[in-house]
């Protein structure tokens, strides 16, 4: 047979990209049994089972579906869920971005597509032999990042013929990732004007973690400081026109410090003109970005500061500088493979 009309061979090495999750549809049902997988993870709540446990199941369960379901209802998407929707989207540029030689699947760590039947197909199905597993989370976290690597690990450990496995840890200070969020930050400027020239400030609003998380040896609260320092000295920004806070604080223990709500609020009163607010560890844009930040907070200083100018900056979702960054992470980790 001529080289013309062959079959081309299919791909033995693979790229899997896993982000958080989200319910299958905006239904206090859906929702129930997505909060019952992410909030039993250990890595997530940080609590011994006899004590969170009831807890979980006796109140958090009971009640907090149906007023998370109508959160979600207000982020839903003709698509779906903006996370998954998203995530997918850029799963498919990168694929086209890395050719034949890769095969680019997507999963979620709660929910579906889920890690483990992702994994299995890859390899029983159609042979994989070599994975690279790269959560969509720049700053490495127990978690995150790490709850991601649990669930790959875990199927690994119950399969027959295990692939052979890389990870990326974290890429929150590779030049490509910060030239990426630089350079969408700077291309909503371009229309918006920089809050700068305003007298007005850019503001890095990260996922909060527990503060114990810090003081237990995690890198996460560095990583995100060290992330917006590489970013504003990228975008020329002097010390009083940037800053970093911390948001989605949950249950009554001390998260990361500032809290992005009060923090605005204390801006807005003191009379700030203008806040441009960008979250560079989230990959994707979700009911913490949409409605969190985008709603919730642009509500909070324009009720502090009426006459003042707010700008939620997206997540790099499937831009084109999102996945020319991932594409460079993912061909230095694939060395060697493809």
């Amino acid at each position: 047979m001529e080289d013309s009309a062959r079959t081309p061979a299919r791909p033995k090495t693979a790229l899997l990209l896993i982000n958080t999750g989200s319910p299958e549809a905006p239904e206090t049902g859906a929702v129930r049994e997505y909060l019952a997988e992410f909030l039993s993870d250990s890595r997530v709540i940080e609590l011994p089972k006899w004590k969170w446990w009831p807890i979980l199941h006796g109140i958090i369960l009971r009640v907090r579906p149906a007023k998370s379901a109508k959160r979600y209802q207000g982020v839903w998407t003709e698509e779906g869920s903006p996370l998954i929707v998203h995530t997918q989207k850029t799963a498919r540029k990168l694929q086209q971005k890395l050719g034949d030689g890769v095969r680019v699947v997507w999963a979620m760590r709660y929910g579906k597509p889920a890690v483990e039947a992702c994994v299995r197909r890859l390899v029983e199905k159609e042979g994989i032999e070599r994975l690279l597993v790269m959560p969509l989370f720049a700053q490495y976290a127990a978690q995150t990042s790490a709850a991601c690597l649990d669930e790959v690990f875990e199927t690994a450990l119950s399969m027959r013929n295990v692939p052979a496995l890389r990870t990326v840890r974290e890429y929150h200070l590779e030049p490509d990732y910060i030239h990426a969020l630089a350079l969408h930050i700077e291309r909503f400027w371009d229309k918006a004007g920089r809050p700068m020239d305003a007298g007005g400030r850019l503001l890095m609003s990260f996922h909060g973690i527990p503060a114990k998380s810090t003081a237990l040896g995690d890198v996460y609260e560095a990583q995100c400081h060290e992330t917006a320092a590489a970013l504003a000295s990228r975008l020329n920004l002097h010390e009083n026109e940037w800053a970093v806070s911390f948001q989605s604080r949950f249950g009554r223990d001390e998260w990361l410090q500032p809290y992005t709500l009060p923090f605005v609020e204390k801006l807005a009163r003191e009379g700030l003109p203008r806040i441009d607010v960008v979250c560079p560890g989230f990959a994707a844009d979700c009911l913490e970005t949409i409605e969190e930040i985008g709603d919730e907070l642009r509500g909070a200083y324009q009720k502090a500061n009426p006459g003042g100018v707010f700008h939620y900056i997206p997540a790099l979702n499937e831009s084109d500088e999102a996945v020319e960054a991932y594409a460079a992470i993912a061909r230095r980790e694939l060395s060697g493979w493809i």
